[in-house]
């Protein structure tokens, strides 16, 4: 997948810090010894069936970095993506030809339709709006619950954390094994710019929304533009305390858990 454009994203942000060499060998190295540690046991190439490890994909920017890697090395790493029945229109076409070009597997998980139908019913279309409680509980149902299902009998999966993304996120490791199932994010200390040297020198496909000053991009009531100065993650539910946004992907489990909220909101 290229871009015959290069886009807003790539002229403001392609800045290759000095170091640059030096991390994309360490992501690479990280994800090799991902595949050589968990991914032995896949029955075929670019399959990952049987692979103790997987990719976990929103389409952001990170991600399809993360996933040409994985595809460019040759590596034996399934990639999964949450559709979560709200995604923007232009996310939703992205998932379309990443699906038809990538050599690794690529697995779409969704909602169960009839939580989200009873949901929407019982709370609103703009539920998420309402309180933190309710954007949990639908957080919960789109987004948990199928993830749920993507790592079932997986030892470790891949994500595109980086330390520069928020401060809550300012002491992911590369390898996290806090957690009975070890997280693995190789772009844990590129910066914005490394991300988009990488995919400018790659022609790297990615989502027209981040020429549209999206730098992070989930569902599309969740998720606004920001302006010059704001934080990477200012436009995920812009409306609630800095404290609050997360979805739940990247919560500990000692911390408050979503599907303890959806279990309440739906009582």
């Amino acid at each position: 997948m290229s871009n015959t454009n290069a886009g807003k994203a790539i002229e403001l942000n392609a800045r290759a810090s000095g170091d640059y060499v030096i991390k994309l060998a360490e992501a690479k190295a990280v994800l090799a010894q991902a595949n050589a540690q968990y991914a032995a046991e896949s029955v075929s190439p670019g399959v990952g069936l049987g692979s103790k490890v997987t990719q976990a994909s929103s389409l952001g920017a990170e991600d399809v970095v993360i996933s040409h890697l994985i595809n460019s090395m040759q590596l034996d790493i399934g990639i999964f993506v949450l559709q979560t029945g709200a995604l923007h229109k232009e996310t939703l076409a992205l998932l379309e030809a990443f699906k038809a070009s990538s050599r690794a597997s690529v697995t779409v998980y969704e909602p169960v339709n009839e939580a989200v139908v009873q949901f929407v019913a019982r709370e609103g279309k703009d539920a998420m709006y309402k309180s933190i409680a309710l954007r949990k509980a639908c957080c919960g149902i789109r987004k948990m619950e199928p993830l749920e299902r993507a790592l079932r009998g997986k030892d470790a999966w891949i994500t595109g954390l980086r330390r520069e993304q928020s401060g809550a996120r300012a002491d992911v490791p590369l390898v996290d094994t806090s957690e009975a199932r070890t997280k693995i994010n190789p772009l844990a200390n590129w910066t914005w710019g490394d991300v988009w040297h990488y995919i400018r020198e790659n022609k790297v496909t990615y989502n027209p929304l981040h020429d549209a000053f999206y730098p992070s991009i989930g569902c599309e009531p969740c998720t606004r533009a920001i302006s010059l100065g704001e934080d990477f993650r200012s436009g995920r539910w812009w409306w609630e305390d800095e404290a609050a946004k997360e979805c739940g992907l990247h919560v500990k489990s000692g911390e408050a858990a979503v599907s303890d909220l959806t279990a309440r909101v739906s009582a």
